[in-house]
């Protein structure tokens, strides 16, 4: 207890005499100082005793002892000793009535009790309180070392520490869930703070605060624990009223216990770190059995069940010192291994440079904090796709999506290796749909086109299909919606001539020109292929069909958009020549050798429904080829 002015009344060797604020006597004393200024206030610091004898001050005047005393209070002093026998024969009744009216205790000094006299009890009192807290403080350190040696770890600890302050304790993980807290009912109250310990943890360690909210009414310190740039965990400590000296020492001894169980040594993580990657390059060789004899009792339970292979790598590794995981990656460990540490099950996490590698037991608490983890990153950046390009990925690493994470199916130690490539296959899935979770299983699913949403691909479709779209600007033909046209109906001319409202000769023509102008065969299947997921990449600025130049200019010349064009004269004498086997034929079928002749209407396609014409026309060749007109 700190010594108050009830304990210096009740001293016996001090005779002091208590003759106003006898009901303010509990207040602590910090210190006993004595002065004879008209205004001592600039030297006071609050919690004083302040010794007077009224030298200088005209304590009978009731206006300079009111004004005295509230200037005196207002500073913080705690109590007034005013020396009987020196300058008054007794106390005035001036200074006792201020005193009274300002409820400031006021203390009578017999002649026979110096002011060095109280100095030193006051002072011996501070030096005993001081005294008691260090020991209090060094006799809850060997509780709380105690505990922390006992088997049930942290949750002994916080039950000591709690009883010891008289409040609660509760301990957070890396990832800001809390894992342990005394009494129980403590754990909802701890809860609450989330976001305050949040905030605590993106300062580098050690970093206290002090927090409060309206449903509370008790005062909350929370301390992080670690010694590295970031914090492996926090404690939260509630108590009715600040710290004090025992207090605090039991806190800082809690901490440094804390820091301690969550923050193993460099050398020994590193160790552990060696002997995990250790173990992931026997699974890949296809050592299983050398793998499980060197994981021993650390990683061996792990290869005893089917687990999966997660493989992560950033999407922007802004943020990250030389030689260190980024922040994405540092955070989806914490919460996976955090995980794995309150089930109790093993996990082996392994930094490859720029990635991530985890081996978690399968529908474990770690694999389920991964998919968590992945499911707030999304929801983080509003639940889209992530953006594509270096930029645009940049961005997203900003904005909190910072992750691409592929996840193998479930496999034993045999099948490591395959599981690996699984998850590799997974996260180049994920990197280029934009998501931040993808799994093994997921990958055949939906459709191949979103994988081709990438820049190279997206240069050698713009590179194979520049030549067909500078044709098709001049207007002489739309050579890459009727390509596309043809190709959608694999190859069948009566079929894609009627999609785009042309005769099927004139596709005909407009094939061969295309196979000219990319001087490459259309009977090649690879070509086919390389030309359709060209178009499919491009597709979103690609024209719809017959929606080229030259089809503005036949509708503009006609007046009819939609059909074959007839005319009724031919403006062309020059004779059709019959051409040789075309060099397109049906995908899938032989060459047809197809000589051109006159046509009348009826054989002219036509729209769906339309009546057929009755009238016969003759046909002209134009610029497009043969063909209606």
């Amino acid at each position: 207890m700190p010594h108050t002015l009830a304990s210096l009344a009740h001293h016996s060797a001090l005779k002091l005499t208590v003759l106003a604020g006898g009901d303010r006597l509990d207040t602590p004393v910090r210190w006993a100082h004595a002065s004879e200024l008209i205004d001592p206030v600039p030297y006071m610091e609050g919690g004083e005793l302040l010794l007077i004898t009224a030298l200088k001050l005209d304590a009978e005047d009731p206006e300079t002892a009111r004004r005295y005393v509230r200037r005196v209070a207002g500073a913080g002093v705690v109590g007034l000793g005013f020396a009987v026998g020196v300058n008054y024969e007794d106390v005035p009744q001036a200074l006792v009535t201020a005193a009274a009216e300002a409820e400031l205790p006021l203390l009578g000094v017999p002649r026979s009790t110096p002011f060095i006299a109280i100095s030193k009890a006051v002072s011996a009192a501070v030096a005993a309180d001081q005294y008691r807290a260090v020991t209090e403080g060094f006799e809850a350190q060997r509780e709380l070392t105690r505990a922390a040696l006992g088997t049930e770890g942290p949750a002994e600890l916080l039950a000591r520490l709690a009883a010891h302050l008289k409040g609660w304790a509760a301990l957070y993980d890396a990832s800001g869930t809390v894992v342990a807290a005394a009494p129980d009912w403590a754990a909802r109250r701890a809860a609450r703070l989330g976001g305050d310990v949040g905030r605590l943890r993106e300062r580098p360690a050690p970093a206290s605060s002090v927090v409060s909210d309206a449903e509370g009414d008790d005062r909350v310190e929370l301390q992080s624990l670690g010694t590295g740039r970031r914090a492996r965990g926090v404690l939260a400590v509630g108590t009715g009223a600040p710290l004090g000296t025992a207090e605090r020492f039991a806190v800082h001894s809690a901490v440094a216990l804390l820091t301690l169980t969550t923050e193993r040594s460099r050398a020994l993580q590193e160790a552990e770190q060696r002997l995990g990657a250790a173990v992931l390059r026997m699974l890949l060789a296809g050592e299983p059995d050398h793998a499980r004899a060197v994981a021993g009792r650390l990683y061996g339970g792990l290869l005893d069940a089917p687990f999966r292979v997660v493989v992560a790598e950033p999407v922007a590794a802004g943020g990250a010192e030389p030689g260190e995981a980024p922040p994405s990656l540092d955070a989806l460990a914490d919460a996976m291994e955090s995980a794995a540490a309150r089930t109790g099950e093993a996990v082996l996490a392994v930094p490859e440079g720029a990635r991530l590698v985890v081996l978690a037991a399968d529908g474990g608490a770690a694999v389920e904090a991964c998919a968590e983890h992945a499911a707030v990153a999304e929801a983080r950046y509003g639940g889209q796709p992530l953006p594509r390009g270096r930029a645009a990925r940049a961005e997203a690493g900003r904005s909190g999506a910072q992750l691409a994470v592929g996840l193998s199916a479930p496999s034993g130690p045999r099948d490591a290796a395959h599981a690996h490539r699984q998850a590799e296959q997974a996260l180049s899935v994920a990197r280029r749909r934009g998501r931040v979770l993808v799994e093994h299983e997921d990958v055949a699913a939906g459709s191949v086109l979103p994988l081709l949403a990438d820049d190279a691909v997206r240069a050698f479709a713009d590179g194979l299909l520049r030549a067909l779209r500078e044709h098709d600007a001049t207007g002489r033909g739309d050579l890459v919606a009727s390509l596309r046209a043809w190709l959608s109906r694999h190859g069948q001319w009566d079929a894609a001539a009627a999609d785009l409202g042309v005769h099927r000769h004139t596709l005909r023509y407009r094939m061969r020109r295309v196979e000219e102008i990319l001087g490459r065969s259309l009977d090649d299947p690879d070509v086919r292929m390389e030309l359709w997921l060209a178009l499919k990449a491009t597709a979103a600025v690609a024209e719809p069909y017959g929606g080229g130049p030259g089809s503005r200019r036949r509708r503009a010349r006609t007046g009819r958009g939609d059909g074959p064009v007839v005319v009724a004269r031919a403006t062309s004498r020059t004779p059709m020549r019959a051409s040789r086997a075309s060099p397109v034929r049906q995908c899938g079928g032989p060459h047809r050798t197809t000589t051109p002749r006159r046509t009348n209407a009826a054989d002219a396609p036509r729209p769906y429904g339309g009546p057929r014409p009755a009238r016969a026309v003759r046909t002209t060749p134009t610029s497009e080829g043969p063909g209606p007109l």
